[in-house]
């Protein structure tokens, strides 16, 4: 029945800071760039790899997110890279702090966390 996951949609507080953080920093590709006039708000499209992946909306004065480790509702994006050590060194040059790299227990694989600049959890799980 199911496919794929077609994107995951993400809606910030401030616009141009999170635009720069998704294509300056992670390096997304935009798609398409919208004004939504009748909604105050902006909706952008991004790609990675050419693969249309995430939709970055902004509206005006969003609820700020319940983010605890363990809350109910979605928990973190996550991003497959070939190396966590290159990660975190481009993250470094942009002042982006990333939690210590850890272990999967059942895979042996790196990963480490970053927030968005709303505090969205971002993974990066090396392959």
């Amino acid at each position: 029945m199911l496919k794929s996951i077609h994107h995951v949609a993400v809606i910030c507080s401030d616009y141009a800071i999170s635009k720069k953080f998704y294509t300056e920093i992670l390096g997304l590709e935009v798609i398409q760039e919208v004004y939504r006039r009748e909604r105050h708000s902006y909706k952008l499209d991004l790609a990675l790899n050419g693969q249309y992946v995430l939709e970055l909306f902004s509206f005006p004065n969003p609820p700020q997110r319940k983010s605890f480790p363990e809350a109910c509702g979605l928990r973190h994006l996550a991003f497959e890279v070939a190396d966590i050590k290159v990660v975190m060194e481009h993250l470094s040059r942009f002042h982006v702090s990333a939690e210590p790299v850890r272990i999967d227990p059942y895979t042996g694989k790196k990963f480490t966390f970053i927030s968005d600049p709303d505090k969205l959890p971002i993974e990066f799980y090396e392959s």
